[in-house]
């Protein structure tokens, strides 16, 4: 929000968000456009599914642990997390850059038999808060103002919440597998990735503190032959990490 003003700072990218758009068909297809978000999911559903039980008290062996809690997904794309977040009960809500990407999302949830509120536009204009789970993974590398980015999801909490943040580091080694081989192997579209744009685990600790967050143990998502995506100590291609009200 610009103080002086009193008008929500804008942070949708209009490229990004027509890039997305683009691809909002075959969202759903795991060997289309976004086959590596189909294989990075479950990597990030499993971090998320271990901060919920630790942080709400929840046991592993409940398979709603979210039931009568609202969840919000900021950047949800047409909804590769907001279907899980609801199967595990949570009254979910998906915002999203692209109306062809919330189309999608909505057309998929119908299918699915899934009731999830999805909504386009700027987050901070939405209005929305007191959600008691806040997700938005592989989004800030993709907004205009990422201090003003925070504070919406900030702003979004509710008090006692958490939320979750994933993000690319900016690295030599993404630079090489995540922008350069990736694309040009098509494992991405062409164009997704900005490597100026990713932010270090230090920046994105410094811009929570800013937004009046306090970041956890920050956890990597590595790659290789073996194993495939997984979560790893090791943060120099992607990381994922809780963050609670200071």
């Amino acid at each position: 929000m610009d103080n002086a003003t009193g008008r929500a700072t804008a942070t949708i990218d209009p490229r990004e968000a027509a890039h997305f758009g683009a691809l909002a068909a075959d969202w759903w297809d795991p060997k289309g456009s976004s086959a590596m978000l189909h294989k990075l999911n479950p990597v990030r559903l499993a971090f998320i599914r271990n901060a919920i039980d630790s942080h709400f008290g929840k046991d592993s062996r409940n398979i709603r642990p979210l039931s009568g809690k609202r969840a919000l997904d900021a950047g949800c794309g047409a909804g590769l997390l907001c279907e899980p977040l609801a199967r595990l009960g949570a009254d979910v809500t998906g915002v999203d850059a692209a109306s062809e990407n919330v189309a999608a999302a909505r057309n998929h949830a119908d299918a699915m038999g899934l009731a999830i509120d999805y909504r386009q536009g700027e987050l901070a204009a939405l209005g929305l808060s007191g959600f008691d789970l806040v997700c938005s993974l592989e989004v800030i590398e993709h907004v205009t103002d990422k201090a003003a980015f925070l504070a919406s999801l900030a702003d979004a909490l509710a008090p006692g919440g958490l939320m979750v943040l994933s993000c690319p580091n900016r690295t030599p080694q993404s630079r090489m597998l995540l922008v350069e081989a990736a694309e040009r192997l098509g494992q991405v579209p062409r164009g997704t990735h900005d490597w100026k744009q990713f932010v270090t685990p230090e920046e994105l600790r410094a811009l929570a503190e800013d937004a009046g967050l306090i970041l956890g143990d920050v956890k990597g998502i590595g790659w290789s032959p073996v194993n495939g995506l997984h979560l790893s100590g090791d943060t120099s291609l992607n990381y994922i990490v809780t963050a609670t009200a200071a």
